[in-house]
């Protein structure tokens, strides 16, 4: 895959406001939006890895597709799409909770209930599960297990329900609202996923405030980057027999790294070509498999970042 198709970095000096993120850059305008813009860059271990082809225009496409699937269900920060890569959003002031809804007992961080429920653990996130199930079980119904968002690049902590009213992260009304959202975006999910032969296990939700201080759908929803999905035809016989079901593996580059070092000590090796190809394989075929589309990949421009740069000229300062 030539570099020329790569986007690895979104460096558009005309636009204002710059802010690097791992993954996407975006720039405040001085209407109150925000230019959010994808790249190809793929992040694990606190730091960058290398960049897969289309990546971007896969996350950002099939964000949109679920931003339309959803827009009856809450407000989202979506103002437009002038370009594959690019949604120009609402400027929102970020709420410091990270939403995370569970379908089923799963999980493989030290947050997921997976592995706290392996460790013995019943009572998490404010909730208390029952004794007695199995790897990837589906639970009785969804559960919402929110996590701090940390701002400054710490890690995210577990929180329940009551620790973020006591410690005045959100409002009473502002959690009801958020929960009754998380859950009713999920719901939505699961449905949609099922009648494309998906399980959507597990998923998390960013919201933020408006101007008015109405409750708004930020970042991205129900991509293969926020959730978890598994192929439905797989899951009964995976689950009898203790196996993981088949799911969209994309972390083919994460787990080639952490086999040949220390991610957080040691300098990365090189990542094979072959790798990130099979990799961008992988995010192709969830965009169709979750959206039901072809992909067509935007070849237009002498490179990604010419064709994004064009697009976005009507907002240069």
């Amino acid at each position: 895959m030539s570099d020329l198709r790569l986007l690895s970095d979104a460096f558009i000096p005309e636009l204002p406001g710059r802010y690097n993120g791992k993954v996407r850059e975006n720039y405040d305008l001085p209407d109150g939006n925000r230019i959010i813009i994808a790249t190809d860059r793929l992040s694990a271990f606190d730091v960058i890895l290398t960049a897969i082809p289309f990546k971007g225009q896969v996350l950002t496409q099939t964000a949109r597709y679920w931003f339309e699937e959803t827009a009856d269900i809450c407000p989202n920060h979506v103002v437009s799409y002038p370009d594959p890569n690019v949604v120009i959003g609402t400027r929102l002031d970020i709420l410091p909770v990270e939403v995370v809804v569970r379908g089923y007992l799963a999980g493989t961080t030290s947050t997921s209930i997976l592995t706290k429920y392996r460790n013995g653990e019943r009572a998490m996130y404010g909730i208390t599960l029952p004794d007695g199930l199995k790897d990837n079980e589906k639970l009785p119904e969804p559960i919402i297990t929110p996590t701090s968002k940390a701002f400054d690049g710490g890690h995210d902590e577990p929180l329940s329900a009551d620790e973020i009213l006591s410690q005045k992260l959100l409002t009473p009304e502002q959690w009801e609202t958020v929960s009754r959202y998380a859950l009713a975006l999920f719901a939505r999910g699961q449905q949609r996923a099922a009648e494309r032969g998906l399980i959507l296990v597990d998923t998390k939700y960013e919201f933020g405030t408006d101007k008015d201080g109405r409750i708004v759908l930020a970042d991205e929803i129900h991509t293969p980057d926020s959730s978890r999905y598994w192929i439905a035809e797989s899951y009964e016989k995976s689950f009898a027999s203790g196996a993981r079901p088949k799911s969209f593996d994309k972390d083919f580059v994460r787990a080639w790294v952490s086999e040949r070092c220390d991610p957080y000590k040691d300098p990365i090796p090189e990542i094979p070509a072959e790798l990130v190809e099979q990799t961008s394989k992988v995010y192709i075929e969830a965009f169709e498999t979750i959206t039901g589309k072809r992909f067509v990949a935007d070849l237009s421009g002498a490179t990604v970042l010419d064709r994004i740069r064009g697009n976005l000229r009507p907002y240069f300062s």
